[in-house]
């Protein structure tokens, strides 16, 4: 799922969209952009060890490098951080927002709901917690609770990160419109290059998953224009030649993707256009960044229920699919538990996941394809979209 984060979540998604907002509002960081940087925020706390809000920002920082490095070993860092933050002040709105992002980032979304309200009892008016509870509460399938923490969120800062996530809302119920409108106010507010690049790659999603690969291609490109480190715009380029039918010109760009950033989504992408290309994947980097997320306390069987559908074994796919909505039963995961039962010969089962994954008009091109499978399965009358490749279900999925 989408992470604005801006997460992951973010994604990647994940999806998943984590920004937090410790930092000045935009006419402040503008004024500060054009200082001289006399001092790091290491340095500082090694000066003011007291500073509690420095170290919820340290920690923060950290949860945002693990996220753009795809280190999880960040996560260990931002927790020390935030450990030495709760020692000097531990109900302050700062910390406990901090510490529901790296909760977030672990995928423990029902403790990032617990620190966030604690985070808006001591201080209602920030923004930040209120987009960390958006997020968690739209991983845990409360979409009313997410939707009222984003107005909210609108209502006390309204710029990017809020316009991303009333986007994301919107998408989910197959507002397509209202979605690309709210992200092209995020992209007018915009003057960050990240920022930029972000709003510049969602509207290039949006236009993908709609079937529209010449304009889903500009807009990547002119992320990567805004700022050319950004590498979800280059795994969007990789998409759309692989989803236009340019082999060669995909894999060459996985590889630069997966190279800067080896993601397992990124990774799985990659291999499911190496067969389409007729060559094997390799998927032992895969493995090992999956060891490597649960060794720093990353729960994820939602990509490996995904992994395990499409390209191993069934059964495990459906371990892994009742685990993961079991702790979060959103949209997504009853899409993976459907698929698992589905790939595992038990369409019947599968039923009332599909439908539930599909319940809010939420126009993804992945689940109305499962959607279609399972009821065919089942004697029901569904169309599968033609323009729908199979073969590429990664590609599919929301960043």
């Amino acid at each position: 799922m989408r992470t604005l984060a801006i997460f992951a979540g973010l994604a990647l998604l994940v999806a998943m969209v984590f920004t937090i907002a410790f930092s000045a509002a935009p006419a402040e960081r503008r004024a500060a952009a054009v200082l001289p940087v006399t001092e790091t925020l290491q340095q500082r706390l090694k000066r003011l060890p007291g500073d509690y809000r420095g170290w919820a920002e340290l920690a923060v920082q950290y949860v945002d490098q693990a996220r753009i490095t795809g280190d999880p070993s960040y996560y260990a860092k931002a927790e020390g951080a935030l450990d030495a933050a709760a020692r000097l002040k531990v109900d302050d709105d700062a910390v406990l927002t901090g510490q529901a992002a790296l909760a977030a980032g672990r995928h423990d979304f029902s403790a990032a709901v617990r620190l966030a309200e604690r985070a808006i009892a001591a201080n209602p008016y920030s923004a930040a917690a209120h987009g960390v509870l958006a997020d968690a509460k739209t991983q845990l399938g409360d979409l009313r609770g997410a939707e009222r923490a984003v107005a909210k969120m609108m209502d006390l800062r309204p710029g990017v990160a809020a316009f991303a996530r009333a986007s994301y809302a919107a998408e989910l119920h197959g507002d397509l419109d209202r979605a690309r409108r709210y992200l092209e106010y995020a992209h007018e507010d915009a003057w960050l290059p990240a920022d930029l690049a972000y709003a510049r790659y969602y509207l290039g999603e949006l236009a993908l998953h709609s079937g529209d690969l010449t304009t889903a291609q500009d807009w990547y490109a002119k992320a990567l224009q805004a700022y050319p480190a950004y590498t979800p715009a280059l795994a969007g380029q990789a998409r759309a030649a692989a989803l236009g039918g340019r082999l060669t010109e995909a894999l060459a760009l996985y590889d630069e993707v997966v190279e800067r950033l080896p993601l397992p989504q990124y990774l799985i992408e990659q291999g499911e256009t190496r067969l389409k290309a007729g060559r094997q994947p390799d998927w032992t980097l895969l493995k090992a960044q999956r060891r490597l997320f649960q060794d720093a306390g990353v729960r994820d069987d939602l990509t490996w229920a995904e992994f395990e559908a499409d390209h191993g074994d069934p059964a495990l796919a459906v371990k892994h699919a009742r685990a993961e909505y079991a702790r979060n039963p959103n949209l997504v995961a009853a899409d993976a538990l459907a698929w698992a039962l589905y790939k595992a010969g038990k369409p019947a089962e599968a039923l009332p996941y599909t439908r539930k994954a599909t319940s809010t008009g939420w126009r993804n091109p992945l689940l109305a394809y499962h959607r279609a499978k399972i009821e065919q399965a089942l004697g029901e009358p569904a169309r599968v979209d033609p323009a729908f490749d199979p073969s590429l279900p990664a590609l599919a999925r929301f960043s």
